[in-house]
């Protein structure tokens, strides 16, 4: 039976020589994350599986990142909750603030810890962003993180697929969040409703990492049980240069069935922004009329990297955010943000008016550093601008490329770099 890339890489991990869409297996996993907000709750829940260690010390990942460093007394409580489980479990991989921290989705890869060909789950919906080096990783509840951290094994519902097929090489000022903007924006926030998002085709190539991640982490923004990119020359360099484990790839079938097939040319590509109040409300940079801006926030497990760093810094440089907006930069890990000092990018960002915070979730889900009032509007490297999701419901969150995040703080208004002086 032909079977797609996700199907292959399930049913290698559930013993299986072939799965078929829908059907329910019980696979192996190969690494179990959860963070500050989740693995309390998955804390609490352990004891009820009957085991008191977990099935392995080294597969799971522990990262305070949501609302650390600690915003207030109940943060504070999360946090020293799983660090007393990071010790008394001996967990191999529990990233402290300050020591080695990062959030979490941007870490995991920087440290190794996810490759081609594995099967990971993670108390966090944007665990999906580990497509992009080959692996098959999905968000799950903490009660399944519990039962996870315990067998070491879970039960998954075989997802269909929808295939899009990407040519073309992105124009200036064009990115992956550019791309995946555009596709939730043609299928919506459930067109692919537990399906997986299977990324192919000659454009590839012309895709960074980064933008990759990218892409593999918005891929629940449409629904998706995951998104997922082919393993080339590329995807194994990066993970030659983080030390992650040898990948195993898989490709699909050249047969393997879809639901649909979308192709997307990067060439045609433009500037994208997401209106509030979801993700599937987009427009081009070049429909959208004056809206003016009361915050800007770059940064996030969606587009927190070095790369996005960059992108804004020389948007920025030699000029300054406008008057009356507040721009946040958040490196995504303590890696990136070492290395934005060194090659300058930090200075560039606090000359031109910005804040720069320690690696953190922070106002990405509301937690703090960047709450909105009411009234206000933000344009952010985020991934979701649900109703209230920065803060005041009667907020309005925008979300953009970092370009044009930062091209919209220097204007005050949302802009493509293009249009600046």
């Amino acid at each position: 039976m032909a079977m797609t890339m996700t199907q292959k890489i399930l049913a290698a991990h559930a013993g299986k020589q072939e799965v078929h869409a829908g059907e329910l297996v019980m696979a192996k996993l190969d690494l179990v994350l959860g963070n500050d907000i989740t693995t309390p709750v998955a804390i609490g829940e352990f004891p009820k599986f009957g085991k008191k260690k977990v099935f392995d010390k080294t597969k799971i990942a522990l990262v305070p990142d949501h609302f650390a460093p600690n915003k207030d007394i109940k943060a504070a409580t999360q946090c020293a909750c799983m660090r007393a489980f990071a010790k008394e479990q001996k967990i191999k991989n529990y990233f402290e603030v300050g020591h080695d921290c990062g959030v979490e989705h941007a870490l995991l890869p920087e440290k190794g810890l996810v490759t081609a060909g594995d099967c990971i789950i993670g108390a966090d919906s944007h665990t999906c962003t580990y497509g992009a080096v080959g692996a098959f990783s999905t968000g799950v509840g903490s009660t399944d993180m519990a039962a996870g951290m315990s067998a070491g094994e879970t039960w998954f519902k075989v997802p269909s697929a929808i295939k899009v097929i990407v040519t073309g090489k992105p124009k200036r000022w064009v990115s992956g969040k550019d791309l995946i903007l555009h596709l939730i924006g043609m299928i919506g926030v459930d067109g692919a409703r537990y399906q997986s998002l299977e990324f192919t085709g000659p454009g590839i190539k012309n895709l960074s990492m980064d933008d990759r991640f990218t892409i593999a982490n918005m891929a629940i923004e449409a629904g998706a049980k995951n998104g997922i990119f082919p393993v080339d020359q590329q995807c194994l360099d990066y993970l030659k240069e983080h030390n992650a484990k040898p990948p195993k790839i898989f490709e699909a079938d050249a047969d393997a069935e879809y639901e649909r097939t979308i192709k997307i040319d990067l060439s045609a590509l433009k500037p994208t922004v997401a209106f509030p109040h979801l993700p599937e409300n987009t427009r081009t940079v070049d429909k959208i009329k004056t809206i003016k801006i009361d915050q800007v926030v770059i940064g996030s497990c969606t587009n927190g990297r070095i790369s996005d760093l960059r992108t804004a810094a020389k948007v920025m440089k030699g000029r300054k955010v406008a008057d009356g907006v507040r721009c946040i930069v958040i490196p995504a890990t303590q890696k990136i943000y070492l290395q934005a000092m060194e090659e300058g990018l930090l200075k560039c960002f606090v000359e031109a008016g910005c804040v720069v915070s320690t690696p953190t979730c922070g106002p990405c889900l509301g937690g703090y550093m960047g709450i909105l009032a009411k009234g206000e509007r933000c344009l952010a490297t985020t991934n979701r601008n649900f109703v209230g999701r920065m803060g005041h419901v009667e907020s309005e969150i925008y979300l953009a490329s970092p370009a044009v995040a930062a091209a919209s703080a220097v204007a005050g208004k949302i802009v493509c770099p293009c249009k600046l002086k």
